[in-house]
């Protein structure tokens, strides 16, 4: 597979391109390739182009060559509503659902979270997780970049979805196939942390139009619920 690296062209620009830093960093210190070599860019917008690298003294260029749009996105609207989980999870959450098509992510601040994210601290995490999308668009082949929101306290977050709407509850709610989704209008799933939803939540969330659904008589962790409904879902009326 020919790397892939986001790196955002004009449209139009033809010739060149300085690489960003961090990026020429990976392609000469990581990968370890050569001038000449064959990448593939892409800006974010849909567009990807072929491009060879060009080393002129300490700076790392790219020659662009011919540019194309090739659908690599979902045909599902999924907004991925995760409630903040611990360690590194949140990232291996964030990158398994760029992989699996998710056109938005909004972390949300429930009661009983392990985490706790504030002011400075909660904006560079979300940024973190940002860069950790540009990072599986660029492995998976997407071309464009799902945006990773603001944190949000679960009755804001509630509050502001849009479309179908679906909770993950282990102990009641309708099987996913039997929820009636239609692939033609937006998605808003609401995943609980790692000591699951309070019932107070559950009421403001099901009183914004929240319906819950189960994925079968096992209680999954919060890195595998939304990770696997993603890909149920794929499947049912999706691109699988």
């Amino acid at each position: 597979m020919i790397p892939r690296f986001f790196c955002p062209v004009p449209a139009g620009h033809t010739g060149s391109v300085e690489l960003p830093s961090a990026v020429a960093h990976h392609i000469e210190r990581v990968l370890r390739l050569a001038d000449g070599d064959r990448v593939t860019l892409f800006d974010g917008s849909g567009r990807e182009i072929d491009a060879r690298l060009e080393k002129a003294g300490r700076t790392l260029r790219a020659h662009l060559g011919a540019s194309s749009e090739p659908v690599r996105e979902s045909p599902l609207q999924i907004t991925l509503m995760q409630c903040l989980a611990g360690s590194d999870k949140m990232d291996w959450i964030v990158q398994k659902a760029v992989e699996l098509g998710v056109a938005r992510i909004q972390p949300v601040v429930s009661r009983r979270a392990v985490v706790r994210l504030a002011g400075d601290r909660a904006q560079r995490r979300v940024e973190h997780w940002q860069q950790i999308a540009v990072a599986a668009c660029e492995q998976c082949g997407r071309n464009r970049i799902p945006e990773v929101l603001p944190l949000l306290a679960l009755p804001q977050a509630v509050g502001a979805a849009d479309g179908q709407r679906l909770l993950l509850h282990p102990e009641g709610g309708v099987p996913l196939r039997q929820s009636g989704l239609q692939a033609d209008a937006p998605i808003s799933l609401l995943i609980g942390p790692e000591g699951g939803f309070d019932g107070e939540e559950l009421a403001v969330a099901r009183n914004k139009g929240f319906a819950a659904i189960t994925l079968g008589p096992r209680v999954l962790r919060t890195e595998t619920a939304g990770v696997a409904i993603l890909a149920a879902l794929n499947l049912l009326i999706g691109d699988f």
